[in-house]
């Protein structure tokens, strides 16, 4: 017999009204529940981060798409909103942490639901590492002393790509350390962050239509761009839409750290996909208007910076350029903090290796603090690949776009099958007795577009052009990064299991949807 000392006694955590939500699914709740509606809309703007990563980006696309690379925006908006719409459905129904993992297993089978949920969380981390590379691109901008590696800051330059890679592993240590504190200390910098972020990006649209040079039908134009033709212009030119609105989903990862969780995840993915898809279109419009020129390369190679300083000055233009240095950080930590929360979801399924200590909160903080630490040192690794070339920098950020298209179409898939053999109810009211929120008539044809869009774009992001991924030459692991980033992601998923199920592990199980169960209160 064992006996169990108060030591052992881990307190109850703060109890809110809604903790029950998770008794229906097997969970007990662990995490603390402090987030309102603003910080869980600022979970998912964060993650998307428009300042972040169209400034990361810009440059990008429009050096293979020239002007009318704007057009790739609403496309992609468009198409993103459809799975949005999708994933409010499921953040009604299953308001849990790990949301991918949870709702493809649920929808599905827990083989196929691992695999999303390894293939995303895997991606996520590659996003951390992305996103911390962004300040590369606005703080020399502000400081020639934030070069700490050389002289060039370009980031398609070996000095440029060094420093990044510095500059990044300097930010993932504070995430880190903020990921670990405690959930109110995270909510409180993702508020400021993102009201700070907003500000500046409402401030920077103003001012660069208020310094506009020229009118918006220059968007229907290609010079500047790469010779790849309109459609390749578009494709390629894309590129910057799709890395920028991702992430939206962040609301439904924090679900079990949320006040009414049912009612509020659904608005807020919907409601952060569309405040980010609007400011970041007219940021890119504005940018393309107020240029000094469209011809002179600098916006191929500076991009926004570049715009912000020669337009509007030294002081205002690097005033703004310190809010994007802010957006960057907070980015970074809520992408960091969403991977954190797919790797706790998975390990207290006993999903992963090492799940015990992956799984472990700290009553104190409501925060698990091991998967704050893998996902910190895993990015700071891929970071080092700049140091071998300046394409690594491509490289990883569409790496982690095709990742997650891919993770999302596993959720939509599903969702489609099980819609098509009516076993997708939209029935079931939220925490105040609302009726969930659901598509309804629309949910077919909605679900379908959505996994079309999805799977065409993750093709898109993948497909091993040359003149994109290996422009130098020489390259060849680069110019099928992505490809075999995935490849090998799979490839190890798939030998876990395999010697998982050889070993005779046994696991907490997610209860598939068959038919979707009522929510309770």
């Amino acid at each position: 017999m064992t006996t169990t000392t108060p030591s052992d006694v881990r307190p109850d955590p703060p109890h809110s009204p809604d903790d029950g939500s998770l008794a229906e699914f097997g969970y007990r709740q662990e995490l603390h529940r402090s987030l309102g509606r603003y910080a869980s809309f600022a979970a998912g703007f964060s993650f998307i981060s428009v300042l972040t990563t169209v400034f990361q980006f810009f440059a990008f696309g429009y050096a293979f798409g020239g002007p009318v690379f704007f057009w790739a925006w609403p496309a992609v908006l468009v198409g993103q909103l459809l799975v949005a719409a999708c994933f409010a459905e499921l953040a009604a129904r299953y308001p849990i942490s790990g949301a991918i993992y949870q709702w493809s297993s649920r929808l599905s089978n827990l083989t196929f639901g691992w695999f999303a949920g390894w293939i995303m969380v895997i991606g996520q981390i590659v996003v951390v590492a992305a996103a911390a590379l962004a300040l590369q691109m606005v703080l020399p901008a502000i400081w020639s002393g934030f070069q700490l590696v050389g002289t060039d800051p370009a980031v398609t330059s070996q000095d440029g790509a060094a420093n990044a890679a510095v500059l990044g592993v300097i930010l993932l240590v504070l995430t880190t350390l903020v990921n670990i504190v405690d959930n109110r200390v995270l909510s409180v910098i993702n508020r400021v962050g993102v009201t700070a972020e907003i500000i500046g990006a409402v401030l920077i649209v103003v001012l660069l239509l208020t310094h506009s040079k020229r009118s918006p039908g220059i968007t229907f134009h290609t010079e500047g761009a790469a010779s790849s033709g309109l459609l390749g212009a578009l494709l390629v030119g894309s590129f910057t839409a799709a890395y920028v609105m991702i992430g939206f989903d962040s609301a439904g990862e924090m679900s079990e750290e949320t006040h009414n969780p049912r009612r509020t995840a659904p608005r807020t993915i919907l409601t952060a996909l569309g405040a980010a898809g609007l400011l970041g279109g007219l940021v890119i419009l504005g940018g393309l208007l107020a240029a000094p020129s469209l011809t002179d390369g600098h916006l191929g190679v500076d991009g926004l910076s570049y715009v912000l300083t020669s337009r509007l000055g030294d002081g205002v233009g690097k005033a703004l350029l310190a809010d994007v240095v802010v957006a960057i950080a907070v980015a970074t930590l809520a992408i960091q903090t969403a991977a954190c929360r797919m790797l706790f979801s998975m390990a207290r399924d006993g999903q992963l290796p090492f799940s015990k200590q992956l799984a472990h909160v700290n009553p104190r903080t409501g925060m698990p603090n091991a998967p704050a630490l893998v996902v910190g040192v895993l990015a700071a690794a891929l970071l080092l690949l700049n140091f071998a070339s300046p394409d690594a920098f491509l490289a990883i950020g569409t790496t982690c776009i095709v990742m997650l298209y891919l993770a999302y179409a596993m959720v939509t898939g599903p969702l489609l099958l099980r819609r098509l053999r009516g076993e997708f109810t939209s029935e079931g009211t939220d925490e105040t007795g609302t009726k969930l929120f659901s598509l309804g008539r629309w949910g077919i044809p909605v679900n379908a577009l959505a996994l079309l869009y999805g799977l065409l774009m993750t093709v898109n992001l993948a497909w091993p052009r040359a003149a994109v991924y290996d422009p130098a030459g020489g390259h060849w692991y680069f110019q099928w990064f992505t490809v075999l980033f995935l490849l090998v992601t799979v490839g190890i998923g798939a030998v876990y299991r395999a010697v998982r199920a050889h070993r005779g592990h046994s696991a907490q199980t997610p209860t598939p949807a068959a038919p979707l169960p009522e929510p309770t209160q």
